[in-house]
This record gives structure tokens, C-alpha cells and sequence, in this order.
């Protein structure tokens, strides 16, 4: 499926929708709690869908209640092997193989197409080594995994996705010995790692840091019950301001930003580099962009799924934009990278694509172009931004908002979109 996308101005307000990271790590969490959590304002979403099925096979009791999930956690993992689909989530397929290595019995963990070309092999080595056996299919999903992992100490890489440390955090003070990380490389993506310590806080388990980003120790613990509230997902904000900048007139961003920091909002300091006037009042946020934007250089390490907001701006840079050390973007749903240098060409932008990042030109003019977003929902909201801005595209696969921004659609259209599927 496709839509078709005309030149269009958004006016009026729009409500951001819940983290899905943090969605995820609260649900499993509470997963583990021996006694019952709330989590509320939950992302109700394909991937976190996922997250709730698996934890549901791995024996919790999850209840939906509104926005809010009522779950009581698993008492004693059984000895039936399973098979368990996490679709098209790498968070969740990465924490639940670290979970299932928990349990005596086998975990077959598989996906969609997408899903099966994601590396997990840094984090079943670790698994292997701390007691647990796993087999692969070189390195990517399905995987299988059969415990117990006793815990002890190993040494990771963290230069492909720090998923693989946050899985092993969640999962080590159920380990009989704790467990000892020392990350091995330059750690990519920092701020999810802290989102998981910040998470396990808020269910009484303390992680001990020995030195940030490189060494940590997690004694046994027991998880303890609690009520979370899930922020808005300043992955999903990015988008929408990168939507006010092009072609907002007047737009709010409805959100709740709550005591949980995010990497992601790295972006408002981003858009001020670059002349954006971004106001926060409460839970409202508003823009006042200049005609043209500054440009500049960025580094997303820590925040790769700022790519491609970011990277659509250069629509209306006067000058180069360039975005760099983000080559761990290319390991996503999709390679981010190549996509976005290859979609935004058709459109009119001048890209020079590195190893770890993008450099671009500003158009000198734009034509209307098809863009393939290969079934990458950030990638296909991007898109739709920079088509609203452009006029006269098509962008493929609607259907993939369902993994992070269900109502993104008909939230657009309901603020002034022009977007009819086709």
C-alpha cells in the first residue's frame, strides 16, 4: 500500500503518543516483579504487543485497562519449551533471549523478515558465557536459547546496540551470582542504557556503576511492585517537530514529559543550533522557525533514532547539513543510512553518503518523487513530512506505524495533511 502526499500545511494541536521504550522495559519488568504493577499510559503498539505476548508465554498475567496494564509477574518459570514471536521489535526479541535465559527449558525467539537480519550474536556469546546455550542462525534470529544463566562477569561490545547490555541488565538480578559488564568498546546509544538503570530504579533494583558506559555490577536482587507512568516519546516528538519546522503554521505538540529523561530530547537543543525557537509551557510545545535554517553538524551517537527527523530538515537548510557518527543506524529495522541517501535524492537533495552519517545540500529545487520507506515506520513518517513539504509524492508502506505511532496518519490528517492512501 501506498499514500499519496500534496503539499500541506499543519495548523491546530496534536497529542504525541507514549514512549515505546520505556513501554517495553516496564512491561518486562513488571514481569518479573513476584506481586502485581501498574504501568500507565502505556504505547499500545505492534512492537509492544509483542512485549506483552511473550511476557504473557514466559507466565506473567497481564490485563488491559484503558491506557493503563495491570500485570502480576511470573511466580516460577515452567519447563515447556516455546516458541515466541517478536515480530518486528529488536528490544524485545534482545531482552526476552535474555529472560528466557532464566528458564531450564528451550526459548525459540523468531520475527518478521526485518527482524531475522538483526545481529544478536554479541549478546548470546555473553548469555553462553555466563552459563546458558544458544544457537542462531549466524548470529540473527530465530534464535534458541536454554538456561540457566548463573551470572559471573563477562566483557561485551557495545559499538552495534546497547540492547544487547540493557537485556543483560534486566535480566542479571535473577541470576544466583549478579552479574559483572564490562563493555568492551565505545558504547553507542548511552541514553537507552540509562533509560534500563532508570527503569530497574523504579522497581527497586540498584545497579552499581563502576565506571559509566564501561563497567557495572548487579547484585542478585528481587524486583519489587510498582506503579509507572510512561512519558511521551520524544522519538515520536522529533517527528512532530520536524513537521512544525517544514510545514506547521501555528502547530502544538500535546505531551507529557515526566520524571524519565530520554536521549531524544537531544532534538530541541538540536533545532536551536540550527535558529528554531522551541517553547515548552507545561505539557505543550510549540516552534517559531526562521525561512531558512542554519545547518550545521550533528552527532547522533547517542541518539540514532534522530536521523531521520533530522535528516529531512535539510529541506529547508541554507546551508550543509551533516549528521555523523551514526553508523550503528544502519542496523535498524532497515540501513537507515543508504534508505534516506537514496529516497531524499529522488526528491531533490544533494547527499554525499558516509559510513556513519549523511552530508546534504539543500535543494536548489524540489520535485515530487515516490519514496520507498521498506516498511520502516520511522522511515515512512519521515517520508510523509518531507513529502507534505515537497508535494506530489507517494510513500509505501502506511502500515508500518502500527510498530511505534499507530494514529500517525490520522493524526496528520486531522491537523491539515493532505494524505490519501493509494
Amino acid at each position: 500500500m501506498n499514500c499519496k502526499v500534496e503539499r500541506s500545511t499543519l495548523t491546530g494541536s496534536i497529542c504525541c503518543p507514549p514512549n515505546k521504550s520505556y513501554t517495553h522495559r516496564a512491561i518486562f519488568l513488571a514481569s518479573l516483579v513476584d506481586g502485581k504493577s501498574i504501568i500507565k499510559n502505556v504505547l499500545k503498539s505492534r512492537d509492544t504487543v509483542a512485549t506483552m505476548n511473550i511476557c504473557k508465554s514466559f507466565g506473567a498475567q497481564i490485563q488491559e485497562a484503558g491506557r493503563n496494564l495491570k500485570i502480576r509477574g511470573i511466580e516460577e518459570f515452567d519447563d515447556t519449551d516455546l516458541l515466541v514471536d517478536a515480530s518486528n521489535s529488536g528490544t524485545t526479541i534482545r531482552i526476552a533471549a535474555a529472560i528466557a535465559s532464566l528458564r531450564d527449558a528451550k526459548t525459540t525467539l523468531t520475527g518478521d523478515e526485518s527482524l531475522k537480519k538483526r545481529p544478536m550474536k554479541p549478546l548470546l556469546d555473553a548469555l553462553e558465557a555466563l552459563g546458558a546455550k544458544c544457537t542462531s542462525n549466524d548470529g540473527k534470529p530465530p534464535v534458541t536459547v536454554v538456561g540457566r544463566a548463573r551470572g559471573g562477569s563477562i566483557t561485551i561490545p557495545g559499538d552495534i546496540s546497547s540492547q544487547f547490555i540493557s537485556a543483560l541488565f534486566i535480566a542479571a538480578p535473577k541470576m544466583e551470582n549478579g552479574l559483572t559488564v564490562n563493555i568492551s568498546t565505545e558504547l553507542v546509544s548511552k541514553p537507552y542504557l540509562d533509560a534500563t538503570i532508570s527503569s530497574m530504579k523504579k522497581f527497586g533494583v540498584t545497579v552499581q556503576v563502576i565506571e559509566p558506559y564501561r563497567k557495572y555490577q548487579i547484585a542478585p536482587q528481587e524486583y519489587k511492585h510498582a506503579t509507572v507512568s510512561i512519558p511521551s516519546d520524544f522519538s515520536s516528538i522529533a517527528l512532530l517537530l520536524s513537521a512544525a519546522v517544514l510545514v506547521g503554521r501555528d502547530l502544538t505538540i500535546n505531551a507529557s514529559i515526566g520524571d524519565l529523561s530520554q536521549g531524544d530530547e537531544a532534538i530541541i537543543d538540536i533545532l536551536g543550533k540550527m535558529g528554531v525557537d522551541v517553547s515548552l509551557h507545561k505539557n505543550t510545545i510549540k516552534v517559531r522557525a526562521p525561512e531558512k535554517l542554519l545547518g550545521g553538524r550533528f552527532d547522533l551517537s547517542n541518539t540514532p533514532d534522530l536521523l531521520p527527523p533530522l535528516s529531512i530538515l535539510c529541506l529547508k537548510c541554507q546551508a550543509p547539513l551533516e549528521i555523523y557518527n551514526v553508523r550503528h543506524a544502519r542496523f535498524k529495522e532497515t540501513d537507515r543510512i543508504a534508505i534516506i541517501a537514496r529516497e531524499l535524492r529522488k526528491i531533490g537533495v544533494s547527499i554525499k553518503e558516509n559510513d556513519d552519517g549523511l552530508v546534504m545540500s539543500p535543494p536548489e529545487k524540489t520535485s515530487g518523487a515516490h519514496l520507498d520507506s521498506e516498511d520502516d515506520h520511522r522511515l515512512f513518517m519521515a517520508f510523509c513530512i518531507a513529502a507534505m513539504y515537497v508535494g506530489d509524492c507517494t510513500v509505501s508502506d502506511p502500515e508500518s506505524v502500527d510498530v511505534s505511532y499507530p494514529t500517525f496518519v490520522d493524526d496528520m490528517i486531522s491537523v491539515g495533511a493532505k494524505i490519501t492512501f493509494a
